[in-house]
């Protein structure tokens, strides 16, 4: 048993910035045509209400945007589609989230080659002819407006294609192809747009991915672009192991990735023009795959909460890929846990991981104390809220957070922990010997094994606040002055005392 000492006093104070609600990320933008899809987000959003959406597959042939048609005498006329895409949007705004616009992927009659991704064959070439790209750019963000308003449209940020710097997302990885492909977008954008916000490169990490957003910066400058943020991904699966169809990783820890994301944020930085300019994590998770059985499980958890804790200080936003498991980059997914990215798996059973990003949305007050195990923040009422993790790589060591206040009176101690022993779905699933095809006994049983465990106590003045976290555990807990109030007569204790 470890332990983690905690004191604060009236004059306690830290930095926080929790911006765990701005975005998160989903499958291709045709599976919102989903009623499993619109459940899951439904659900997601119903524990953490996040404002953004973003996902890929916007210009994909799924979604039927881009139709030139042949008139009678055999000429093409450029033309347009956006039945799905408003349906799509109307979804999600009638949820209550906006999109977080990824312009992507190519067309396929607009394509300049025939290089696909991911089993719904997401075209990665750039255009076969600029002034089409730009014109599809245009009219399809001109109808948002017309449809939805232009000060609602404006809102919505506006990221430039995904990830070019890996060949399999933009053909052969060309820096300068794509660096073009920015210029004559962001350049339609604010046509179409003037206020909407547009950025890029979306890159990944690894090998050179500092110099492509070097390179990227200094392009913009020269060219005298539109650009009002900087995008990147952050993943923390290093060393590559296969099983089967499955990936597994060794992990970096939260530290190492923290300072990968700082490394782009002094690049930006070292640029006056661009020097504390937004910089979105517009993707990011443990394993970078969608069949990496970490994403369901306690320990992803864990991790989380030590990037939602620290990741604030240094962008503006950082979108968990993905809110569920709708989702068919691979394929269409056979078992309920197949390590999918989502923290909502198939037939709506909620991931530990959901849990995280349930207990930092409830962080508004003021930071008063914030370290590697936990975050504390006093609200205006005189009450505190907390969030605890106990990132255990071996699976075995609990920790006890001894938490002392400056109590005055009574407090009421409320608390939700999820760990490997009381919300843990993917354990119910193996004992159950991992049926691809649940009954509706074991998916009730599996929805309510997904519910962290909530108790409660009474803190008296001064006394010390101990939370015990099983391994990978995550804790939430709310302290509040304790007034009581009832009718003369009921007595809580009046059976244990007399029968």
């Amino acid at each position: 048993m470890k332990t983690h000492t905690v004191r604060i006093d009236e004059n306690s104070r830290a930095a926080l910035t929790n911006n765990a609600m701005y975005c998160v990320g989903t499958g291709r933008m045709g599976l919102a045509l989903q009623e499993e899809y619109q459940d899951q987000l439904r659900l997601c959003r119903s524990l953490a209400p996040f404002t953004f959406i973003r996902g890929h597959g916007l210009f994909c042939d799924d979604m039927a945007i881009y139709r030139p048609w042949q008139d009678e005498t055999g000429v093409w006329h450029e033309g347009y589609n956006f039945t799905y895409l408003d349906r799509v949007m109307d979804k999600y705004l009638r949820m209550g989230i906006k999109p977080f616009l990824e312009l992507g992927f190519m067309p396929q009659q607009m394509a300049s080659g025939a290089q696909t991704i991911f089993y719904w064959k997401g075209n990665t070439t750039p255009p076969a002819d600029e002034e089409k790209w730009t014109g599809l750019v245009k009219a399809t963000l001109t109808h948002l407006c017309e449809r939805y308003g232009y000060q609602e449209v404006a809102a919505w940020p506006c990221e430039v294609w995904n990830e070019p710097n890996l060949p399999g997302f933009w053909e052969n990885a060309d820096k300068q192809k794509y660096l073009r492909l920015y210029e004559i977008t962001s350049q339609a954008v604010r046509e179409a747009v003037p206020d909407m916000k547009v950025g890029g490169p979306a890159i990944c990490g690894g090998s050179g991915s500092l110099q492509w957003i070097k390179d990227f910066l200094t392009f913009c400058r020269d060219k005298k672009l539109p650009l009002d943020f900087v995008t990147r991904h952050a993943y923390m699966g290093q060393t590559t192991q296969k099983k089967g169809r499955y990936t597994y990783h060794e992990m970096c820890d939260v530290a190492y990735t923290y300072d990968e994301m700082v490394q782009s944020r002094q690049v930006i930085d070292s640029f006056p023009e661009y020097a504390g300019m937004d910089m979105h994590i517009t993707e990011f998770n443990t394993s970078y795959n969608p069949m990496c059985p970490i994403h369901d499980t306690n320990l992803n958890a864990a991790y989380i909460a030590g990037l939602l804790s620290c990741l604030g200080d240094i962008c503006r936003s950082y979108s968990y890929w993905t809110f569920g498991d709708v989702f068919e980059e691979i394929g269409v997914p056979s078992l309920p846990f197949h390590g999918g990215f989502g923290m909502i798996a198939n037939q709506l059973i909620v991931k530990p991981t959901m849990w995280t990003f349930h207990y930092f949305g409830k962080l508004q007050g003021d930071c008063v104390h914030r370290d590697d195990k936990s975050v504390i923040v006093k609200n205006a009422d005189g009450s505190y809220e907390g969030v605890c993790w106990n990132l255990c790589r071996d699976g075995r060591d609990s920790l006890t957070v001894d938490v002392t206040l400056p109590l005055q009176g009574e407090y009421t101690l409320l608390t939700s922990l999820t760990d490997e022993e009381c919300c843990n779905p993917l354990k119910v699933w193996h004992d159950m010997g991992q049926p691809a095809s649940l009954t509706d006994d074991q998916v009730a049983f599996l929805r309510t094994a997904a519910n962290p465990h909530h108790a409660s106590c009474v803190i008296g003045e001064n006394q010390p606040v101990s939370l015990t976290l099983g391994a990978n555990g995550v804790c939430y807990f709310k302290l509040s002055p304790r007034k009581m109030t009832g009718e003369y007569g009921y007595e809580y204790e009046w059976y244990r005392e007399h029968c």
